[in-house]
């Protein structure tokens, strides 16, 4: 039986990979378990591995630490793949409002750090491990311990002993803290998810209107014509003509009094548009595709992209209108629905609406794809690739204070993964993955982490609790907890911040995966990853630049 035991506490591969199987597992079981209709999901995967370090079940330091950065890698690359393609956009909307409430999170730990300093007399060195374990920042932990070293030329074991006590209950702070502003703030799920449809509603970048041409100045104009009349993008997707009879519109197209129009449009463009060409007049979708199916054999068919030589290239080079006589009205990608012009950029995973005959919407469906199988196949080239420069660009030392700051495994990564989700198809990079493809290498790089910081904590877990580190829990708690419910008290009520954006927003303030993992959980959508991503890379700077400032100031 020596043969089993050693399979538990003994070393090798056979062990790593159990004992880290084991973790994982039963972690994910726990995670069902809910108190009150509470979960903290997998975060029960880090206590899992406190214990198994505790009891002898620990793991080569060299092969965790790569067990944990790796799987934290996976995890914010996914993230960002996911994101990247509405990142940009959302940084316009309200980006620099939710950098600045995470950078007041960072601000406010790192004085309340600084007042406990003064007041208990515990070392400063300590205090530093303290709050980024409180914060759950590995670079920070690293920053501090490489600027002590270099600055005394001796390692000061306190700082990852305050880590490792005060990271778990960082973790569940920071879950701790959204539940208590949820309900401090009488969150109701139905009246979010409202809000969050009307957010979507006014973020859409194109509306659908029916307008009845009637300005005889421009009658028997040409739609080319007219659209250098009036500075506006639309497009005339059908006409129903005087007679009964509908068409689909090209740039030849010319229109005479009376006639309906379909047209797609931006909501701020719609008003002038209605009022340069005639007036609005009430025609649902489904009256539109009626007299469609009534009158002619057009149809309209949503395709998908999935062919790789498309990915990058523009409507003008394909001249769908012109060989194929049909009509592209929208583009929808990531779930927002685009005007077209011909020098888009298509990515494969767009959805775009083909207005034309059957048998021309079946050769451009022939053209870009439209083959859901290609979608299910994974992308690996794009995710090594990016990961190999997201790592590069993540050792690159951004200051000298005098100790170089970077962003780490973390933020490199997750910045380079951001830019490929929007700008890789120009690069004829595929981008897109399956939600389920997505959620899976993420879920698996957040159960690596967690089991891997768990697992190497919980060896002197216990004796530095024992030894008095219990107040370091303490102060780690009130770290994490004070500016977190500060803040987000201030963006709710202040700034009226939908909750799914502020989970994600006070997440990505303390770079905490777990608290995003609860937020995503809990919201069912991609707003807490979105806003997590948003101030992840400003923050991940500051909390790398404070843990080495406050170090060398006290030296």
């Amino acid at each position: 039986m020596d043969w089993f035991l050693s399979l538990f506490i003994g070393e090798g591969i056979a062990h790593t990979i159990l004992v880290l199987s084991l973790v994982i597992a039963i972690g994910v079981l726990l995670s069902k378990i809910k108190i009150a209709g509470i979960s903290i999901g997998v975060t029960w995967i880090l206590f899992i591995g406190i214990i198994a370090g505790h009891f002898g079940m620990g793991i080569d330091p060299g092969t965790l630490h790569f067990i944990k950065e790796f799987g934290l890698i996976l995890f914010v690359f996914s993230i960002g793949l996911q994101v990247g393609p509405g990142f940009f956009s959302s940084f316009k909307q309200g980006g620099m409002k939710m950098v600045g409430c995470a950078t007041a999170v960072v601000v406010i730990g790192a004085l309340i750090t600084y007042i406990i300093h003064l007041i208990t007399g515990t070392p400063m060195t300590t205090m530093v491990g303290i709050m980024s374990g409180a914060v759950t920042n590995t670079p920070g932990l690293g920053a501090a311990q490489q600027a002590y070293t270099d600055a005394v030329g001796a390692n000061d074991p306190t700082i990852a002993l305050g880590y490792a006590v005060a990271y778990p209950l960082g973790v569940v702070g920071i879950i701790l803290s959204l539940i208590l502003i949820r309900y401090m703030t009488r969150v109701n799920f139905d009246e979010e998810n409202k809000a969050l449809a009307a957010i979507q509603a006014d973020k859409n970048n194109v509306v659908r209107i029916s307008v009845e041409f009637s300005n005889g100045t421009i009658e028997g104009y040409t739609i080319t014509q007219i659209r250098g009349l009036i500075n506006r993008s639309f497009v005339i997707s059908r006409i129903l003509h005087n007679d009964g009879t509908i068409t689909v519109a090209d740039g030849t197209s010319r229109l005479w009094a009376g006639e309906k129009l379909c047209i797609i449009c931006s909501p701020d463009d719609s008003e002038a548009i209605v009022a340069f060409l005639g007036r609005s007049v009430k025609m649902s979708n489904e009256e539109w595709e009626t007299i469609t199916e009534k009158n002619t054999q057009l149809v309209s068919r949503r395709i998908i992209i999935t062919k790789p030589e498309i990915n990058g290239k523009k409507f003008s080079d394909l001249r769908l209108r012109t060989k194929y006589g049909i009509n592209i009205t929208r583009v929808n990608r990531a779930g927002v629905d685009l005007l077209p012009y011909q020098g888009m950029e298509l990515q494969v995973g767009d959805r775009v609406m083909v207005v034309g005959n059957e048998d021309a919407i079946e050769k451009v469906a022939g053209l870009l794809g439209n083959s859901l199988k290609k979608l299910r196949e994974p992308q690996l080239l794009t995710i090594f690739i990016g990961i190999a420069l997201g790592v590069i660009f993540g050792s690159i030392p951004l200051v000298n204070i005098p100790q170089p700051v970077k962003l780490g495994l973390a933020g490199g990564p997750l910045i380079v993964a951001i830019f490929i989700g929007r700008f890789g198809p120009r690069f004829h990079l595929v981008t897109y993955t399956t939600m389920s493809a997505n959620l899976m290498l993420r879920e698996v790089g957040l159960a690596m982490f967690l089991a891997g910081v768990g697992i190497g904590a919980g060896e002197g877990f216990v004796d530095a609790i024992a030894g008095g580190g219990y107040k370091w829990i303490g102060y780690g708690f009130i770290i994490t907890v004070v500016p977190l419910l500060a803040v987000g008290l201030f963006a709710r009520i202040k700034f009226k911040v939908n909750y799914y954006t502020l989970m994600g927003l006070l997440a990505g303030s303390t770079t905490n995966p777990p608290a995003l993992g609860y937020a995503n959980a809990t919201s069912g959508n991609d707003m807490p990853a979105l806003s997590y991503a948003t101030v992840y890379p400003v923050v991940m700077f500051l909390r790398v630049f404070t843990a080495q400032m406050m170090i060398l100031i006290q030296l």
